[in-house]
């Protein structure tokens, strides 16, 4: 993505940041700091602001920043909506999203010794439901990694409306997880890429069935409902109090996405992938899982690389090219990891299934909210 020259705005008005507050009080809130003080110029957010103030960006309802661990930016945009909630308390549906989040309790669930590694075959935690329909030694071979990269060999593609795993086809069906064990193995026409021919050897395909998958799987290796195991390993430990989990007809936690969380919340779990998985003192997941979550193990697309359940965006400010990580959800759903750049960001909407809707959620990060960051780390 081809951004303005702004770098060269910006650089002459960074200052020197003052010596900070923490980055969370006592109760695990977020302080909030001037961009000044944090080493970014004071009209830093103008242009940010007049583009929020203007129509281009029909559907986000808010934008949060953070550097450094301390909130630097947070405005909300509900003009239409008729919910009393205090706007910066309201859930918010970043749709898929939160698929991540499935891919951080697998790591979570790994590390107390209930499932082996990445490198486990998932199928075996399901035999209790029989034999699926389908058999083939590539399906029972199909590993977590395979569903944390979306790449496993399981006809399931989301962008294909043909394809036997569509996620439209699960919704309408009351057993998901027979559903996902019952897929055919895919097969590769001439023009498509086979997986040994494709960047880090997996050929990706975006599936939901398979990430829904995963979190069935936590919940039979751990033995507890997604949304308590999340509660007790993830959110609370971060101070997240106030969330929405869904459960498919089955009664199990949908980890393929639809999660609800506070923006402000949606910012803290950025922010844990941003420190390697520490937040205060506590190492509240396991670094090397981390690590290998902000890892490209996948070529998503000619302009996105793939980690596990995380997109990775490329983009250009001045003369740099630089790479984000990001949670990505329909609407124009972002949460954006820059450890480069010491920061984090939250861009949520409701712009659910229009054309217009990732494109502008993109071309506001990248054309308001990253340039300043750039410009400030270059400074300090």
């Amino acid at each position: 993505m081809r951004l303005y020259p702004l770098l060269s705005v910006f650089l002459p008005l960074a200052v020197q940041a003052a010596e900070l507050p923490p980055p969370v009080d006592q109760a695990g809130h977020w302080t909030r700091v001037e961009a000044i003080q944090a080493g970014l110029p004071a009209q830093a957010w103008q242009g940010l602001d007049e583009a929020l103030d203007g129509e281009d960006f029909p559907g986000i309802t808010s934008v949060l920043v953070a550097r450094d661990g301390r909130l630097l930016y947070e405005r909300y945009r509900d003009p239409d909506s008729d919910d009393e909630t205090p706007p910066e308390q309201r859930l918010r549906d970043t749709r898929s999203a939160t698929k991540t989040i499935t891919g951080l309790l697998v790591g979570s669930a790994i590390a107390q010794g209930h499932i082996q590694g990445a490198a486990e075959p998932i199928m075996p935690w399901f035999k209790s439901l029989g034999s699926p329909a389908n058999p083939d030694p590539r399906k029972a071979a199909i590993r977590f990694e395979d569903l944390l990269t979306m790449s496993s060999l399981l006809e399931c593609n989301d962008d294909n409306p043909y394809s036997s795993g569509n996620e439209e086809w699960m919704y309408v069906t009351e057993h998901w997880t027979r559903f996902v064990l019952d897929l055919p193995i895919k097969g590769f026409a001439p023009w498509m890429r086979k997986p040994q021919d494709s960047p880090h050897g997996r050929s990706f395909s975006y599936c939901t069935a398979g990430v829904y998958l995963l979190g069935a799987a936590v919940e039979r290796a751990t033995g507890q409902p997604l949304a308590d195991f999340a509660a007790e390993h993830l959110e609370r430990p971060l101070g997240i109090e106030s969330v929405q989990w869904n459960l498919s007809p089955e009664g199990v936690g949908i980890g393929g996405g639809g999660t609800r969380y506070r923006s402000r919340d949606l910012l803290k779990l950025a922010e844990l992938l941003r420190l390697g998985g520490r937040w205060g003192d506590r190492q509240i997941l396991p670094q090397a899982w981390v690590e290998q979550t902000l890892s490209v193990h996948a070529q998503a697309r000619d302009d996105a690389d793939y980690g596990y359940l995380l997109w990775r965006f490329h983009y250009t400010v001045g003369e740099q090219r630089l790479s984000v990580w990001a949670m990505s959800g329909n609407g124009g759903n972002y949460v954006y990891i820059d450890p480069q750049h010491r920061s984090v960001a939250v861009i949520t909407s409701t712009a659910y299934n229009q054309r217009y809707a990732h494109p502008n959620s993109q071309r506001l990060f990248a054309e308001q909210i990253l340039p300043p960051l750039v410009a400030a780390g270059v400074k300090d």
